[in-house]
């Protein structure tokens, strides 16, 4: 049961990082923003499901910002 709460929990997750670090209008920008949000769902999902915060903040950051600065401006635009 809480791999299954937790593999669907890394999904939204993920799913929410990528949409949210397409957010900003240069590289930098769209790296900075989804390493903030990757940093928040990191950290929920770890106190969630029992982990260390601090450790999902971090690994959760940096999957956000790489994230961020792989999408292009045209891959997701949710101005539109």
């Amino acid at each position: 049961m809480k791999l299954l709460k937790m593999t669907g929990l890394s999904a939204t997750a993920l799913t929410m990082a990528l949409a949210l670090s397409a957010c900003g209008t240069g590289t930098g920008e769209r790296a900075l923003s989804g390493a903030g949000v990757g940093a928040a769902v990191g950290a929920g999902a770890a106190a969630i499901t029992g982990g260390d915060v601090g450790k999902g903040a971090v690994i959760g950051g940096g999957v956000g910002a790489a994230t961020g600065a792989a999408t292009d401006s045209r891959d997701i635009n949710l101005s539109r």
